[in-house]
């Protein structure tokens, strides 16, 4: 019941920052401009993105960068621990109901912190995808940040369903799962 109740209050919560934001326009640069992401985390100063057409960082805007190089440097900026910056890329992306962007405003948000804001986009995009075996580890490492080893085993289990034992998801969040119980 107290699990329900904080996954709901995540919800809410990432409803509330989504409509919070403001509207972006859709579609992108399709002539390769914008968002190379190794380039934003090895190069650019915080706050700025790299533009692939410009050949230089420049301060991300509504409507510069396409979806897939808005996933691709919100990804590098999150994986290089730099979340904060991660979310405000991600939160340019015009398909707010993307489940790559979910994921890494999910994971970003949890690694500043902010882990019942993760639990919300974690949730919203398996709502999407129930599929996408990444966010079911990462949503599995988020139980066990809040003591739910049953969340993260039933997570475990969902990934098993969908790809074996065999998978990397599989293996990291057993390997999480594993760390966690010896702790």
């Amino acid at each position: 019941m107290h699990k329900r109740m904080l996954i709901q209050a995540a919800g809410a919560l990432v409803a509330l920052h989504m409509l919070a934001l403001p509207a972006f326009a859709a579609g992108g640069d399709s002539s390769g401009g914008g968002g190379g992401g190794n380039q934003t985390v090895t190069q650019c100063k915080k706050g700025m993105v790299w533009d692939k057409k410009k050949q230089k960082c420049v301060a991300p805007q509504q409507g510069m960068l396409d979806d897939d190089s808005i996933y691709q440097a919100g990804h590098d900026l999150a994986m290089a621990g730099r979340y904060d910056e991660a979310i405000a890329v991600l939160t340019l992306a015009a398909n707010k109901q993307d489940p790559r962007i979910l994921n890494y405003l999910g994971y970003s948000h949890r690694h500043s912190g902010r882990v019942a804001v993760g639990l919300g986009y974690y949730e919203e995009a398996l709502r999407i995808d129930p599929n996408y075996t990444l966010v079911r580890e990462y949503l599995g490492e988020a139980h066990l940040q809040i003591g739910d080893l049953q969340g993260a085993q039933q997570q475990l289990m969902e990934i098993e369903k969908r790809t074996g034992k065999s998978s990397r998801e599989y293996g990291m969040l057993a390997e999480q799962i594993d760390h966690f119980m010896r702790s």
